[in-house]
């Protein structure tokens, strides 16, 4: 057991007049295991990036670990798995792969397929099993369920419960309070270190907000009344110090005059001290304005509907044939392993060109509005893509901002935003056309907590036909209400 140790920590990009971090200073243990949540955009993966070594900062970061990364980057993807697993951990045996492998679920048979062969979950499992058999090692995981099914997310989550000493970067709810004992939050103006899970820590930074609310509301009554309360101080002791001209006892009406004024300054104290206490006061306070959709009434209570239906690829199927029914009002979640071809089913409900069997009956003049799970053709200015898509740049961008984004990200190219920051162009996108159903390919991927949270808001709201893949078990718990299982 040692301490990681940051002081003073203050960081910015040579590209940047804002500092990322400032002054910040805290201190973990290299036992515990954290979630590290946050707004996209914020600085996680650049906070890991300073552990690394990888940037110049001003302040200290003291430790005695080692740091190791995940995703690992991996060369030669085309060479046999238990190779590339042995340069990450050459001390480990292979029974010990084997061993951490079959805590995973997966095949030891990967160990000698061309690790190219294997699935992105297959991927990320593997990765991890070798990164943690480097002893003494302090692992920086960064969003590692980007990849992974329902199923998996569940192994993968009670796999880190057994282990200790990572920081874990994910905004699944569900997982972090299935595997962590710590929290780091990088907040508006500080980083803060709790322990407990996530539910635990949102509980306890409620409990602040709202605690700082009510000072916030009272201070400002007091503020108000002090000033009202100096002025007429004031005021009296102008009067009182007019009322000398010509008084027979000037020390007296002097006097009170003074003890007027005195009473004045006494306010306008106390009103300085009010000001400066509210300014101490909601700095991290995280907002979630109430986002809003506009979905079309269909004519008819079927939308569409699958009979038999499966996804063929080379001929050959890539799952059991499936029969359902988008209704008005369903909102419908494919659930299924990785592979199972949930992403294809939503491309045949949108019209795109893939080879199936069975029957699908598509109700006329069905407007379907999709958010697919690739961001990486993203580029250029959102004004251009607001065009190219014939959505309205001024809501668009009204709805982009309350889902966290400052004004200087419009300026930017969508190729430099965060994996977070393009899936939420995706959604606002989504979220200014009118359709009858709307078609999410895990649209959450790399989506802060708090713009998670905001979506799921808003769908409550507003009722629209869905149907989804998204691996979130909170999200899918208090969204679907209908389950397809592939």
């Amino acid at each position: 057991m040692s301490m990681i140790q940051v002081e003073n920590l203050t960081f910015s990009y040579a590209s940047s007049y804002d500092n990322i971090f400032e002054d910040v200073s805290f201190q973990i243990d290299t036992d515990w295991k954290l979630g590290f949540i946050g707004r996209n955009g914020r600085g996680k993966t650049t906070f890991l990036n300073l552990l690394l070594g990888k940037q110049e900062y001003s302040g200290k970061i003291i430790s005695s670990v080692q740091f190791d990364y995940f995703p690992y980057p991996v060369a030669e993807q085309s060479r046999i798995t238990e190779t590339i697993l042995l340069e990450i951990c050459p001390l480990a045996e292979e029974w010990e792969l084997m061993r951490e492998l079959s805590y995973l679920d997966v095949d030891v048979s990967v160990l000698w397929r061309p690790f190219e062969t294997l699935s992105n979950g297959e991927q990320t499992k593997v990765l991890l099993t070798a990164l943690f058999l480097n002893e003494g090692h302090f692992l920086l995981i960064d969003e590692p369920t980007n990849h992974l099914d329902t199923k998996a997310r569940e192994l993968v989550s009670a796999y880190l419960r057994k282990k200790k000493g990572f920081i874990l970067v994910s905004h699944d709810r569900h997982f972090l309070d299935g595997c962590v004992d710590h929290i780091i939050s990088l907040n508006r103006t500080n980083i803060d270190v709790q322990s407990g899970n996530f539910s635990s820590w949102m509980t306890n930074f409620q409990r602040q907000q709202q605690f700082e609310q009510t000072q916030q509301e009272r201070l400002q009554k007091d503020i108000r009344h002090l000033q009202q309360a100096a002025r007429r101080s004031a005021v009296w002791s102008d009067r009182v110090e007019a009322s000398k001209i010509g008084a027979a006892d000037k020390g007296y009406v002097g006097h009170k005059a003074a003890k007027m004024m005195k009473r004045a300054k006494s306010c306008e104290a106390r009103h300085q001290r009010a000001i400066e206490q509210q300014s101490g006061l909601l700095k991290n306070i995280e907002t979630m304005e109430n986002l809003k959709l506009s979905p079309l009434s269909y004519h008819t209570d079927t939308l569409i509907s699958f009979s038999d239906v499966a996804v063929s690829y080379d001929s050959n199927p890539v799952c059991a044939p499936v029969s359902f029914a988008v209704k008005r009002g369903d909102r419908i979640i494919l659930e299924g392993k990785n592979g199972s071809g949930k992403s294809s089913l939503l491309k045949l409900l949108t019209g795109q060109p893939i080879a199936y069997t069975g029957t699908i009956h598509r109700g006329s003049g069905l407007v379907i509005s999709y958010v697919p799970q690739d961001t990486s053709y993203l580029h250029g200015s959102l004004t251009d893509f607001a065009k190219e898509n014939h959505i309205d740049e001024s809501l668009f961008k009204a709805i982009l901002r309350k889902m966290d984004f400052e004004r200087i990200q419009f300026e930017k190219d969508m190729r430099d935003f965060s994996g977070g920051q393009k899936k939420k162009v995706l959604i606002a996108q989504s979220l200014c056309t009118k359709a009858h159903l709307y078609v999410w390919d895990e649209p959450l991927n790399f989506i802060d907590i708090y713009s998670r949270m905001q979506i799921e808001q808003l769908l409550k709201d507003f009722s629209p036909s869905m149907v989804f893949v998204e691996h979130d078990k909170a999200f899918q718990e208090s969204i679907a209400t209908k389950i397809i299982r592939l």
